[in-house]
């Protein structure tokens, strides 16, 4: 089965009642974990965008605080799954400055984690990568806020 475009999806959207959409809102978020958590983030954190990065912070820290030291097979493979979903939480907020304090924070918590990621070429890399991708978004943003997190970059 071949899917609709978005043009021809909001076209049919626009046609059906209020009870019918959700309904489908509904149906969508049983099918898949990524859909009813980007519902959630939608309806219930969207308005607080603050709290929102606090309990991405949370995440972070917990997750952090399980990583398997043993070796740093391990830690590269916790490190990046803990990107992976971090990366996931930004794409539902769609917000430059939430992505950029996000993985500002990432790469705070990559860099004070013991053992130190300097023994881990490919940790190093990924905490390099992060930076660098933090830069180009900063960039974008406006003069002021380029200005406090251009601050925050030189302690990195």
């Amino acid at each position: 089965m071949k899917p609709a475009s978005l043009p021809e999806i909001k076209k049919e959207l626009q046609t059906l009642a209020t009870q019918e959409i959700l309904e489908l809102c509904l149906r969508l978020g049983r099918f898949k974990k990524e859909n009813k958590e980007l519902l959630t983030y939608l309806l219930f954190e969207s308005h607080n965008e603050s709290g929102y990065i606090e309990s991405v912070k949370s995440y972070m820290d917990d997750e952090f605080n399980l990583i398997n030291t043993s070796s740093y097979f391990y830690i590269r493979k916790s490190a990046r799954k803990i990107l992976r979903n971090v990366k996931k939480y930004i794409r539902y907020s769609q917000n430059k400055e939430t992505e950029v304090e996000l993985l500002l924070y990432f790469c705070q918590k990559l860099r004070d984690f013991k053992p130190s990621i300097k023994r881990s070429t490919q940790l190093q890399n990924m905490y390099t990568r992060q930076l660098l991708l933090a830069k180009k978004i900063i960039a974008k943003l406006h003069e002021d806020l380029q200005y406090d997190y251009n601050l925050l970059l030189e302690d990195f």
